[in-house]
């Protein structure tokens, strides 16, 4: 049995969701929407797909399993939510909603239809993220003290990347990004306590015409298991993703950009050949996980069966274990609770923006008046 799915949006993302949909051995890919009308029938050209210009043209007309949500962000909650009334479960690309108030307009109607909703966390399902993360849940690392996630290099605000509509965020397209590396720190590390938990910190180097807030942010919480996790995210730097996970018996370092994972599981700070033991074991995990992406590089060059490209890309597997099951009638692989804190770690960054915006808009106010005091006393 497979799904009979459609994507509606024909943008960028979409040129993931399609070939993979096309691809997995659980779907059939039946159609695709958009306004734009060329863009929609060209995708349907591609993949002998039919085209629809209308959601609802599109929910009327075809018998659908599964529909994945690929439009500008501003649109998903009333798309979702159409989606779910007509009995269609969904799949929306992120940001999943601008606000949570929208967010908890889409939950409140799957629950209402009894219809299942989930959302796009890729980076969760690359090879080395979820590794981690089944290292993690088996114990291999102990009672894990801390997570922090690293994210720089990241779109700048006014740079043209998903489309125009990126642009009236407060963020921009860094905005737009910025949920990646949140909901790693989050799968990874764990939801926060409570909102007293976190503190959320944001910065704008750069000078937008668009007035744009901030380009870049930091976010620390503790969850209810007292694991401490930050997420520090910059534009305009050279790229480097890292997660590191600090366990009582053993911790990883686990880098995105180069696809490795070093381990550290034992005290290198004791002596100088401690010390020198610790740069030899970065080394060797260096290599070896160089080598396993060369391996891995060269089977994607020769072969392209699912297996393989599931395995190296996050987004296809990720699409493989919400059809498992979405078939087998079983609860979607993501957590909506994290998808919740997610949304609302990306508002407390705008509020924290606007904060300062308006703080220093003050402090020019008062220094203005302040001047104009003096020249009248003189």
């Amino acid at each position: 049995m497979t799904l009979d799915t459609a994507v509606v949006g024909g943008g960028i993302v979409s040129r993931v969701h399609l070939p993979g949909l096309a691809k997995s051995p659980l779907v059939d890919l039946v159609a695709v929407c958009d306004l734009d009308e060329e863009r929609a029938r060209e995708a349907a050209r591609s993949y002998g797909i039919r085209a629809y210009f209308d959601v609802e043209e599109l929910l009327a007309s075809e018998s659908l399993d599964w529909l994945h949500v690929c439009t500008p962000v501003q649109s998903h909650r009333d798309v979702a939510i159409q989606a779910i009334e007509a009995g269609v479960p969904v799949l929306i690309e992120k940001p999943v909603t601008v606000t949570s108030e929208e967010l908890a307009d889409v939950e409140a109607a799957s629950r209402e239809h009894d219809v299942p909703v989930s959302v796009v966390r890729n980076h969760l399902f690359s090879p080395e993220v979820a590794d981690a993360r089944r290292r993690i849940a088996a114990g291999e690392l102990g009672d894990v003290r801390g997570v922090d996630v690293v994210y720089t290099g990241n779109t700048l605000p006014d740079e043209t990347n998903r489309g125009s509509w990126a642009f009236e965020l407060a963020g921009g397209e860094f905005e737009e990004g910025i949920p990646h590396p949140i909901y790693v720190g989050l799968g990874v590390g764990g939801v926060p306590a409570d909102r007293d938990a976190v503190t959320v910190t944001t910065a704008c180097h750069g000078d937008y015409e668009q007035g744009f807030s901030f380009d870049g942010l930091g976010g620390q919480w503790t969850t209810a298991d007292e694991v401490l996790c930050s997420v520090k995210v910059m534009a305009g730097s050279v790229p480097q993703r890292f997660v590191q996970v600090h366990g009582e018996d053993a911790s990883l370092l686990v880098d995105l950009v180069a696809n490795t994972t070093v381990e550290l599981d034992r005290n290198y700070t004791g002596s100088p050949k401690g010390r020198a033991l610790n740069n030899v074991d970065h080394a060797l995990d260096r290599v070896r996980g160089t080598v396993e992406n060369a391996v891995g590089v060269a089977r994607r060059s020769f072969a392209s069966d699912w297996e393989t490209e599931k395995y190296w890309e996050g987004h296809y597997r990720q699409y493989d274990l919400e059809a498992e099951a979405l078939l087998l009638e079983e609860p979607s692989p993501i957590s909506m609770e994290q998808v919740r804190w997610t949304v609302r770690m990306v508002e407390l960054v705008r509020e924290r923006a606007e904060a300062g915006r308006r703080t220093d808009r003050d402090e020019r106010v008062e220094r203005v008046e302040q001047s104009a005091a003096s020249a009248r006393d003189d």
